[in-house]
């Protein structure tokens, strides 16, 4: 009898934990006290390339099956010698999103936004601080600034923000590790100056 009391307490506790963590809706925490610098940088790499950042912050060119990355301009975001290309804004009212031919930069609604550059460069996340770039991806703000404007779609920050604390760590490390690149990306416009 006993056993079946204490089966059955062990059961009921062990659902009652997995419930409450299934809803949480808080990101995971982890401690990183014991995990080294180049620890850090390989988990990012990995999950950098699981993640897709290239999609968006890598400049491409048209090769042999497909889009292909620029190596030198990896990370660099929209390439500010780049012409703009003219948007027909009617297709946009009809409801239609459009991307760039590599995907740096979109036009919706919300206007016509550019991939940033998140290289290593001071012209990208070279002078940030790991605290801004939590916030750019926990809370979604330009820069990782207090009081800076929203970030525009397709970044998918409300994805990445369930991140663990040790991801977003192991991303910053890995990007502050790549090469630099020097591109200042151009400003967000407004659908109605398109």
């Amino acid at each position: 009898m006993r056993k079946t009391i204490f089966s059955l307490a062990l059961i009921t506790a062990t659902v009652t934990i997995t419930v409450v963590s299934c809803n949480n809706n808080e990101p995971a925490k982890t401690a990183t006290a014991t995990i080294s610098n180049d620890s850090l940088i390989k988990r990012g790499s990995y999950l950098v390339n699981a993640i897709g950042c290239d999609d968006c912050h890598s400049p491409k060119k048209m090769g042999e099956h497909g889009p292909e990355i620029i190596p030198e301009l990896r990370f660099g975001g929209y390439p500010s010698s780049r012409p703009l290309l003219k948007v027909d804004t009617n297709t946009v009212k009809n409801g239609w999103i459009m991307l760039g031919p590599d995907l740096t930069n979109s036009v919706g609604p919300w206007g016509m936004s550019f991939a940033g550059n998140i290289s290593s460069d001071e012209t990208g996340i070279g002078n940030w601080t790991e605290k801004q770039f939590f916030k750019v991806l926990r809370e979604g703000k330009f820069k990782g600034l207090d009081g800076s404007r929203d970030l525009l779609p397709p970044m998918p920050w409300f994805v990445y923000k369930n991140m663990t604390d040790d991801d977003i760590r192991s991303i910053f490390a890995f990007l502050k590790s790549t090469k630099p690149v020097s591109n200042i990306v151009p400003a967000a416009k407004p659908f109605s100056a398109l």
